[in-house]
């Protein structure tokens, strides 16, 4: 038992006042909690996935070394993986102890972590065209990949599930709106005059795309993307505040809701955490900023390996490295849709999608902005429209609250064309 110091009379009894010592550790590890040789147990040992862990060093040294182009992009790829599951087991943990409002903080932080540091490492390397792919990938491989395989698992185990149609329309819409401000950039470019090459352009410019545009045309464009990011950002924030505030009966599912009518009230699983608040958060920076080192040299390899082995760098960036990088949610997701939690599976697939187009895409936009890179809203007409048809199904397959197996496997079909399509281009 820890040393106490006494304090004067509290009604007629000795009240015990804590020492800087003992205020120390309650501050680390609140009573109840697990201790930090239990929570970094259970965090560096609690999962097979974690033995990939030992391909970080080699990582670094395949970078620092020189190695061969496509052996540091490998080990760098790969390597990612469990990074991606330490971030979305820390966050997890200091989510339970946290509550539910810190938690959609710490998810729209730390949800999609390893798309910002790599969209941030890209952005300043100057591959603008990486940023955009691997931001739209990550989209599409939420809402397509991850949602299809949910659907078709959650309707093979439990033929059909349900879930609140109306959070999910809610978060359908913004999902269009998000879409809609990728479509007006693409109007703008198309509306104007496109120059002949070294006339008048913009010599800073950093965007490929837009380097056919006259003077007036690029400052326009950048104009209307960082004005619509900041706008997102607002949009972002009122979602976060109408989610876990305002309308949050919306998203509980009123088969976990104990204020349900009695026939309908299910007992709530109560998970308990294997790490303190304090350890998770500790794990938490570490990891991050490990991934941050990662990243960069998974970034630096990318241009040589696609040169070699003719992979476009489009598909690159909107296929694997979105695979890589929610590999965690990937699992979480289809394992939550099995056990017929889809109010769950919706959150992680949409508001994943959410968080990226209205938060992670509008601060690159604004972090480039910054820093003197002019990263643009502005897409290939050929993303803009396979992400237009893809929010497009969802919304019409998600408007009903139930989903199957064969709902799944449409989704999945889509993203598959999508990527053979960005294969051959």
């Amino acid at each position: 038992m820890l040393p106490t110091e006494q304090s004067p009379l509290l009604n007629g009894h000795p009240r015990q006042r804590r020492s800087l010592y003992q205020s120390f550790v309650v501050f680390v590890k609140a009573e109840g909690e697990p201790s930090w040789l239990a929570s970094y147990r259970w965090f560096i040992f609690g999962s097979w996935l974690n033995l990939l862990l030992l391909l970080v060093p080699i990582a670094a040294a395949s970078h620092y070394l020189n190695w061969d182009a496509p052996l540091r992009f490998g080990f760098s790829f790969v390597a990612i993986v469990p990074l991606a599951k330490l971030l979305g087991d820390a966050t997890e943990q200091m989510s339970l102890s946290l509550g539910q409002t810190l938690a959609g903080l710490l998810n729209a932080t730390f949800g999609n972590a390893v798309e910002i540091i790599v969209g941030i490492t890209a952005l300043l390397q100057g591959e603008v065209r990486i940023v955009q792919t691997s931001m739209l990938g990550s989209i599409l491989s939420n809402i397509l990949l991850v949602l299809g395989c949910s659907f078709l698992a959650g309707g093979i185990y439990n033929h059909e599930s349900e879930f609140q149609v109306t959070a999910a329309q809610t978060s359908a819409s913004l999902m269009t709106l998000a879409c809609i401000t990728l479509v007006i950039p693409a109007a703008y470019h198309s509306a104007k005059h496109v120059i002949a090459p070294g006339d008048g352009k913009l010599l800073a410019m950093t965007d490929p795309l837009i380097s056919d545009l006259d003077e007036d045309g690029q400052k326009g464009l950048l104009i209307i993307s960082r004005g619509t990011a900041i706008l997102l950002l607002g949009v972002y924030i009122a979602y976060l505040i109408f989610q876990l505030k305002t309308h949050a009966h919306l998203f509980i599912s009123k088969r976990q809701d104990p204020e349900a009518r009695p026939g309908e009230r299910v007992e709530v699983e109560e998970e308990t955490p294997e790490m303190s608040v304090v350890a998770a958060s500790v794990g938490l920076l570490g990891v991050t900023i490990l991934t941050s080192f990662v990243a960069d040299y998974l970034v630096a390899s990318i241009e040589e390996t696609a040169t070699r082995y003719n992979i476009p760098k489009t598909f690159i960036g909107l296929i694997l490295l979105p695979i890589v990088a929610n590999a965690a949610e990937h699992v979480t997701s289809v394992w939550m849709a099995m056990k017929n939690k889809m109010e769950l599976t919706i959150g992680i697939c949409v508001g994943s999608s959410i968080q990226i187009a209205t938060f992670v895409v509008p601060l690159l936009v604004v972090i480039g902005w910054i820093t003197g890179h002019e990263l643009t809203l502005f897409f290939a007409d050929f993303e803009t429209v396979a992400f237009f048809v893809s929010v497009l199904l969802v919304n019409l397959l998600i408007q009903d609250g139930k989903s199957n197996y064969m709902e799944g496997l449409m989704l999945i079909t889509l993203y598959l064309v999508i990527a053979l399509a960005f294969w051959v281009s």
